[in-house]
């Protein structure tokens, strides 16, 4: 073979190149082909949940408005004041085990809003009496 000619050397050092090439991308195919096989998710173990996230993803069975105030109520108040249900919903949106509360009233101290800004409310009543019937009470 001449060797002023490189340009057909090249060609006839990638043809073989190109037919390994293929070789090995049908090798791949056939491996990704048994990795999907493999990894098959109804097979998998699945990771036990903790008793407080399964009391978490319950959800309501109904739903009506508060007609008189009362600590519960003024915390489901303060819940969906800052966007969230009720207690349950705020524990699993936020994967908080407790909400932080005022010790002498029991009112909800400081909540976190979905968008992680912060509502912090006072130890007295907060929702006024015209509040009240906009209160909604759900039932698990």
């Amino acid at each position: 073979m001449p060797v002023d000619r490189p340009s057909e050397l090249m060609v006839t050092q990638e043809v073989p190149c190109i037919s390994r090439c293929l070789e090995e991308a049908r090798s791949l195919d056939e491996f990704s082909t048994s990795y999907k096989e493999v990894l098959n998710t109804s097979n998998m173990k699945k990771p036990e949940v903790s008793g407080v996230m399964a009391k978490a993803d319950i959800n309501p069975k109904s739903i009506h408005h508060a007609k008189k105030w009362s600590d519960d109520v003024e915390n489901l108040y303060r819940f969906q004041q800052a966007g969230y249900r009720d207690e349950v919903e705020y524990k699993q949106v936020k994967q908080v085990d407790m909400v932080e509360c005022w010790p002498e009233t029991g009112f909800v101290k400081k909540l976190q809003r979905r968008d992680n800004t912060f509502y912090y409310y006072d130890k007295q009543r907060e929702c006024e009496d015209k509040e009240v019937p906009k209160v909604k009470v759900y039932v698990y």
